[in-house]
């Protein structure tokens, strides 16, 4: 869900803004808050955290989504490193979400972003682990 499908899923409970300054750490969230948008999501609470500081570029969440600093993406060099932040960037203009520092690819971008790389979904968070590993050189 876009963050305007949230704020219209809760009929304006939830306002779009805010929903994004939640997400950049800019805005503190109370726990029966915390609560009710995880209802709202559809997933439990811990998922909703944010990661440890010091985490690496991906953080594997669940089995089939990824979390994504776009700070690191934007460092990486070589085709593999353009081929995912092109991705990156049109799935952030897909969901109309320009102001966050992670982005988390869902069980289809992956897939997608899969074919584009020649992987399998399931190794979509190693090779970008790798990337990160390897600074700003593109895993081969």
């Amino acid at each position: 869900m876009s963050l305007q499908d949230v704020q219209r899923a809760t009929s304006g409970e939830f306002k779009a803004a805010v929903l994004g300054a939640y997400e950049r750490g800019e805005r503190a969230l109370s726990v029966p808050r915390l609560h009710r948008l995880a209802e709202v999501y559809g997933v439990p609470i811990a998922q909703m955290l944010p990661p440890e500081p010091g985490s690496t570029m991906v953080e594997l969440r669940q089995e089939s989504a990824i979390v994504i600093d776009l700070n690191r993406v934007e460092s990486l060099t070589g085709a593999e490193g353009d081929v995912l932040e092109r991705f990156i960037r049109g799935i952030q203009m897909q969901r109309q979400d320009f102001n966050g520092r992670v982005l988390t690819l869902r069980r289809d971008d992956l897939k997608i972003l899969a074919m584009m790389l020649d992987a399998t979904p399931a190794h979509i968070g190693e090779r970008l682990e790798a990337i990160r590993a390897n600074g700003s050189r593109a895993a081969t």
